[in-house]
């Protein structure tokens, strides 16, 4: 199962580049929530899966006994999720800004402060 999930994780990374490359503003956005994704589920896979207990300490015991689920990457893909939700929505509303502002969200003629071509 993590073979897999680790070729997903390759092939979201590579859609995200794809995505990342282009010229659309809006397609940058797409590609950066991809590879956020991506992102999060590498951390989640290099847990490794298992089906265990809960990681709860027994009362009188120093460490939980018997196979557990690691909790510390489902915490960090929490909070990777959330981060990247929010800096979504932040480069959402400033790419709205832009294009109200521009008129366009192809970011060759989003050139306000280049010089104009002498030619």
């Amino acid at each position: 199962m993590e073979v897999l999930l680790s070729l997903v994780v390759g092939a979201l990374v590579a859609a995200a580049i794809y995505l990342m490359l282009s010229r659309d503003l809006l397609r940058f956005l797409f590609g950066l929530i991809l590879i956020s994704n991506a992102a999060n589920l590498s951390i989640f896979v290099s847990g490794r899966l298992i089906s265990g207990a809960p990681p709860l300490i027994e009362k009188g015991q120093d460490f939980p006994v018997g196979e557990v689920a690691n909790a510390l990457p489902q915490a960090l893909v929490l909070t990777a999720i959330v981060i990247g939700f929010g800096l979504f929505a932040f480069a959402l509303v400033l790419t709205l800004r832009a294009y109200r502002s521009l008129g366009t969200l192809d970011t060759d003629e989003m050139r306000v402060a280049e010089p104009k071509d002498p030619s």
